[in-house]
């Protein structure tokens, strides 16, 4: 218990040591480079949201719904994923997203958005392979040694880890046989959300093609944010950078994977104050700059006050679908 105790303490240490970095080194930033950045990450999820109105317009081509809407509904979720953890903005943007859908239903969007990670495998896959391959990443095994909480206690812990993944996949199971007498019209709805994946030509053109456009702005405002703080961008520090980030997402205990993301970049880049004052600068950026546009997505476009609210009334249909049902 002391030994994790101590690694907890020591992956608040190491994030709020790296705060300290950024606030010093605040005067030197380059702002016009962090609007840059800020600007091509706002294309980014434009596009990731574009590929998503046309999953979901794959699978309702009948149904009218707006872009903006679909749009609104994945900043919304987005912003929230970064300030909030346990991804709880995903749950924000399935209401959303429901509400925007005449006649939707919850699998076939939760089906619709399992659609998007297809193209985030492709590009993932060569970005682990490069980062690992630079010599600089850590191995799998030493993620355990790192001053970051959540990784290091599944890395490892890896009897624990297997058990708990052991235990999910039961409990899945266990509960599509308790809900046998729905489980067919369920798959029913999900095969309606992956409409889209029996056209391949479709599905490249709308939805793969898209998403690389948006990625190569993601990759852009790396480059600016690196430039920004004075790192350097470069092909091989942006890669590096996306390899930390794809690390950090597979462990979302804390919002936007914050401590593993900046023990992971101190570890790959070293230890300067410059590269802890990135490693927060370019999450608190990120940040603030989802949430303030997903929020004003939430009051602007879908007339909620709070993201609290939307957290209320997507509770509030969730209880009135379940209840026909019962």
């Amino acid at each position: 218990m002391v030994p994790q105790l101590a690694s907890i303490g020591s992956s608040f240490s190491s994030f709020f040591s790296a705060a300290g970095k950024f606030f010093e080194n605040l005067a030197s930033v380059n702002w016009l480079y962090l609007l840059l950045a800020l600007l091509a990450f706002l294309v980014y999820l434009t596009l990731r949201a574009r590929a998503s109105f046309n999953i979901l317009r794959a699978a309702y081509p009948d149904a009218r719904f707006e872009f903006r809407r679909i749009w609104g509904a994945y900043f919304a979720g987005y912003g929230f994923n970064n300030v909030i953890p346990a991804r709880s903005g995903d749950v924000i943007r399935i209401f959303l997203t429901h509400s925007s859908i005449p006649g939707a239903s919850y699998p076939a969007i939760g089906a619709a958005f399992f659609v998007e990670l297809g193209f985030d495998l492709t590009i993932a896959v060569p970005v682990l392979a490069f980062a690992f391959s630079q010599g600089v990443f850590p191995k799998p095994p030493d993620f355990s040694k790192l001053p970051a909480f959540d990784l290091a206690f599944f890395a490892g812990h890896m009897r624990f880890t297997l058990f708990l993944l052991t235990v999910v996949g039961i409990a899945v199971m266990v509960g599509f046989a308790l809900l046998s007498a729905r489980v067919r019209a369920f798959w029913a709805r999900v095969r309606q959300g992956l409409t889209i994946l029996r056209d391949r030509r479709r599905y490249f053109r709308e939805v793969w093609l898209i998403q690389f456009g948006g990625w190569l702005f993601r990759f852009a405002a790396f480059w600016f944010l690196l430039d920004a703080f004075h790192v350097g961008g470069s092909v091989k520090n942006v890669l590096l950078v996306l390899g930390v980030n794809a690390v950090a997402a597979l462990v979302p205990f804390t919002p936007g994977g914050a401590g593993v993301s900046q023990a992971l970049l101190v570890n790959v880049f070293g230890g300067s104050a410059g590269i802890a004052a990135y490693s927060v600068g370019q999450q608190v950026a990120i940040a603030a700059w989802t949430f303030a546009i997903g929020l004003g997505a939430v009051v602007f476009i879908f007339r909620f006050r709070s993201f609290k609210e939307v957290i209320a009334a997507g509770r509030a249909s969730r209880r009135e679908s379940a209840e026909p049902a019962a």
